[in-house]
């Protein structure tokens, strides 16, 4: 593995949102049951916070409400030595609240939303020709692209986010997508856990064509490709991306650059909550991935990558929230060399 002590910081773009997760008790209602949280989160905002932490160089694009919510989440990314110059201000809307219920194991849906008042969120409304000037200076160095999909369920931050993917694709920057199928944000009425219509399956299709790397859950390979094998889904995409599908406490299955595996879950001894473990994966793999040469291409270097992003995700189930329990790159090495349960 990689030591602490040769790595370098690698620039890494995350583009999407930032919200509040608003968790009810365990096996409570977020809306009326008590006491509530309000955590940080939205998964390109946490994988940009976890590879901040990990030692990453992070530029986040993204547009937060000019309110409390706001404010709070530029004193975090400062603090994690993010880049947020990329980080937009609404003042018309607010920036949003996700209320999330944990059953009594600590698994996670998404119920719905609060604070709109009747212009949608701030996330929503990502602007255009900001992002046109800064972009030569975000791309420069970069090794990585990495977004969800949640931004094609808004029309007008679809149109930046393709206009986004359309800059990496001319500039060679490698992209990496995790699905991060959300029902509720592309219809507020639908059952959190139904799969997309056509209209999200065409929208969300079409940007999987672009990927270098695609992280997905079981379910979501199922309902995007009808299909669970990674090296299958791999070769029915035009770029032959890089696939790592996750499934819940079973064994992650993956195909990186050719090589294909399986790789236990790890977790800690006792689990708090899984809200941003998954991201926490995500930049795991990135911060790994962003490092590696080409030489010493092997089964075991995958291997090793695939397990170092499991620990990252299994030290954030330690405590609440998507962002504060996310782990330094020492303690991920500890938790590994513990044996994975400590």
């Amino acid at each position: 593995m990689i030591q602490n002590n040769e790595m370098k910081s690698e620039k890494v773009i995350c583009f999407g949102e930032a919200l509040i997760d608003r968790l009810g008790p365990l096996g409570g209602d977020p809306l009326v049951d008590k006491p509530t949280e309000d955590c940080m989160g939205g998964a390109p905002a946490n994988v940009a916070c976890a590879l901040g932490r990990l030692g990453n160089e992070v530029v986040f694009i993204g547009r937060l409400g000019d309110d409390l919510i706001g404010t709070n989440f530029r004193k975090l990314m400062k603090s994690r030595r993010l880049n947020i110059s990329g980080l937009q201000s609404d003042k018309q809307r607010p920036s949003r609240v996700v209320l999330v219920n944990r059953d009594l194991d600590g698994e996670r849906s998404f119920q719905g939303f609060l604070g709109d008042q009747g212009e949608g969120f701030a996330d929503q409304a990502l602007e255009l020709n900001p992002l046109i000037e800064q972009w030569p200076l975000f791309v420069r160095n970069a090794r990585w692209l990495i977004a969800g999909t949640i931004p094609l369920a808004s029309p007008t931050s679809s149109e930046v986010f393709l206009w986004v993917l359309q800059q990496a694709e001319k500039g060679g920057l490698p992209i990496a997508i995790d699905v991060n199928w959300r029902a509720t944000f592309w219809n507020s009425k639908s059952v959190p856990t139904s799969g997309p219509d056509e209209l999200a399956l065409r929208s969300i299709t079409q940007i999987l064509a672009k990927a270098s790397l695609i992280k997905l859950a079981k379910e979501e390979a199922i309902w995007f490709f009808n299909n669970e094998n990674p090296i299958e889904i791999s070769k029915s995409l035009p770029q032959n991306p890089d696939v790592v599908i996750t499934n819940g406490s079973r064994p992650i299955v993956w195909s990186i650059n050719g090589f294909y595996g399986e790789t236990k879950v790890l977790s800690p001894p006792s689990v708090v909550d899984t809200t941003g473990a998954g991201d926490a994966f995500t930049a795991g793999m990135i911060h790994k991935l962003s490092l590696l040469s080409e030489s010493l291409d092997c089964q075991r270097k995958y291997e090793d990558i695939v397990r170092f992003a499991a620990a990252c995700g299994a030290c954030v189930c330690r405590g609440p929230g998507a962002i504060d329990p996310q782990p330094t790159y020492e303690e991920v090495q500890g938790f590994l060399a513990s044996g994975g349960e400590s």
